[in-house]
């Protein structure tokens, strides 16, 4: 009998930008009751249509330099816009320890740190279907002036560089199908050896074969034994 570890999989996900992420997240929660998303602190301000302790737990930077004296994040960074973001400790582990699957959105460097607390996390890179795809995703947000635009394409470059630090590319043509794609790779994860926790025989039925396997490697043994003496 397999014994398989109660603590739920720790999932990272990263990406280039306007590759999808929220939106294939939030498809990947709601259609798995036990896959739960950890919602970061940030210090940038709140964006229209944001909602405060869903999307980001916003706070000031003074609040956020303050939480990171005391130790409260798991780990955090500074986006390209100076801004910073981290992932709260204490809630992550709880909900880990109670034997939820938790997904984690952070960047690169984000993703570097957790490898190191965590060996065993699962890492996901997603992507746009291509570059000319990102410029036309964020040109038709209209958020962004050409300056911007062009330290987003910067930074997306150098994380293509970090994919083969990652686990699993996913490539995000289609809402639906990267969410499949992902659901599979975590089944696949949880199937690993390094979640087997221990092998027991337990049942009637096992103790019997093994005890049939055992009597039939004693009476080969001792096959072999006479026809040695011979």
């Amino acid at each position: 009998m397999i014994k398989q570890k109660k603590n739920g999989e720790l999932i990272v996900i990263s990406g280039t930008t306007c590759a999808g992420k929220g939106t294939v997240i939030e498809k990947l929660v709601e259609r798995n009751d036990n896959l739960s998303l950890s919602v970061s602190y940030t210090s940038r301000p709140k964006r229209e249509g944001e909602v405060d302790g869903k999307d980001y737990i916003f706070i000031s930077l003074e609040e956020f330099e303050e939480k990171i004296k005391k130790g409260d994040f798991l780990e955090y960074a500074k986006s390209h816009r100076k801004d910073y973001y981290g992932t709260p400790k204490q809630e992550l582990l709880e909900l880990l320890n109670s034997g939820k699957d938790v997904i984690l959105e952070i960047n690169i460097e984000g993703a570097k740190n957790i490898k190191e607390m965590f060996p065993e996390v699962l890492l996901i890179f997603i992507m746009a279907p291509s570059m000319e795809e990102v410029k036309k995703r964020i040109i038709k947000r209209g958020k962004e002036s050409p300056e911007q635009i062009i330290e987003r394409f910067k930074s997306a470059y150098k994380e293509i560089n970090e994919i083969p630090n990652y686990n699993y590319v996913v490539i995000n043509d289609n809402v639906e199908n990267a969410v499949d794609k992902i659901e599979a790779i975590i089944k696949a994860s949880k199937c690993q050896v390094d979640r087997i926790e221990e092998i027991n025989v337990e049942s009637e039925e096992e103790i019997l074969h093994e005890f049939l396997i055992g009597k039939e490697f004693d009476n080969k043994t001792m096959s072999e034994k006479i026809m040695e003496e011979e």
